[in-house]
């Protein structure tokens, strides 16, 4: 039971990562933009879900740690997707262009999928 628990306190700490991230990339990234930490964090919930769909459905090759051009246009777009899933986010196909590419980055160096 106990390495349950800490298997749920690692997702959450991973959700709370992940919108702190999309919070910083709403302040220096043009055409990106989350509103209030709330949105945030539905936001990366909303991200995880669209990508674990999208890779199950197309298969791992689309997934952010075989980041060749298809994973980083599928990134990209499952971002802006994610947009009008989300209320107080706003995303220019540069922005997610751009966000996908620094999150790309961010991965290689501090791994946050949620499996």
């Amino acid at each position: 039971m106990n390495n349950r628990n800490n298997t749920w306190i690692g997702v959450i700490v991973r959700f709370v990562v992940s919108a702190i991230v999309l919070l910083i990339l709403g302040l220096v990234l043009p055409g990106f933009s989350v509103f209030g930490f709330a949105n945030a964090l539905i936001a990366a919930v909303v991200i995880a879900a669209l990508g674990w769909a999208v890779e199950a459905i197309l298969g791992e090759r689309v997934s952010p740690q075989s980041r060749g051009l298809v994973g980083f246009i599928v990134a990209a777009v499952v971002i802006y997707v994610a947009q009008f899933l989300v209320p107080g986010m706003r995303v220019s196909i540069l922005g997610a262009l751009l966000a996908s590419l620094v999150i790309g980055i961010i991965d290689a160096f501090v791994p946050t999928v949620i499996r």
